[in-house]
């Protein structure tokens, strides 16, 4: 059942998948019911579920992620996007960043039993992280505003770094804000198989002049 419904909904999303990202989602999927019975990671308990909000949803925007490259997710809680884009992007290579120990427990959990070489996490505060090199993307699934959301990661944002934010409910007083410090900006609406809520993808980049 979780394999036909994950197979339908990328087939929905227009995205290639070979049978072992299939079935590395589904360990992912797996795992994440069976911790969040003890540790509550997500508020969604039921595995099918899970599927539209979490893996099609981290997925939606696959199409905005590079087909190598390094990319960061911030405050990947149950490790979402970074997960299950590294599954599908094989040729990416994540930090995912959380404050959360119990939760950054269940990422490096995850990332073992699902034999992803393309994933590490980092459990700290945003703010406080530095890397040793440039990432391609940085991206946040509804994360903070996205003032708050560029503030944080500043120190980490190099020209040609592509800032992008997943939103359930955009502000125009949010794209106000970012509109007036002079970055590139483009906004996509999302539909993602299962889930009747508005869903935005915002991208942001320095300006360069």
């Amino acid at each position: 059942m979780l394999k036909r419904r994950l197979q339908q909904g990328l087939n929905e999303l227009g995205l290639g998948f070979n049978q072992d990202q299939i079935d590395a989602l589904v360990t992912y999927l797996e795992l994440l019911q069976k911790w969040n019975r003890a540790y509550n990671l997500t508020a969604i308990s039921d595995v099918n579920t899970m599927v539209s909000y979490h893996v099609l949803d981290s997925l939606a925007i696959a199409s905005a992620i590079p087909l190598k490259g390094r990319c960061l997710d911030v405050g990947t809680g149950a490790g979402l996007p970074g997960i299950p884009l590294a599954i599908l992007i094989p040729g990416t290579r994540w930090v995912l960043i959380d404050s959360n120990g119990k939760k950054t427990r269940f990422v490096q959990q995850a990332i073992a039993s699902c034999q992803l070489s393309n994933v590490k996490v980092v459990q700290g505060r945003i703010q406080d992280y530095h890397a040793d090199s440039p990432f391609d993307v940085i991206v946040s699934r509804a994360y903070a505003s996205l003032q708050d959301y560029v503030s944080s990661v500043n120190h980490l944002w190099h020209t040609g770094t592509r800032l992008i934010s997943m939103k359930t409910e955009l502000r125009e007083s949010e794209l106000k804000a970012i509109k007036a410090s002079h970055y590139q900006l483009e906004v996509t609406q999302l539909q993602v198989p299962g889930i009747a809520e508005k869903r935005s993808l915002v991208t942001l980049q320095r300006q360069t002049t």
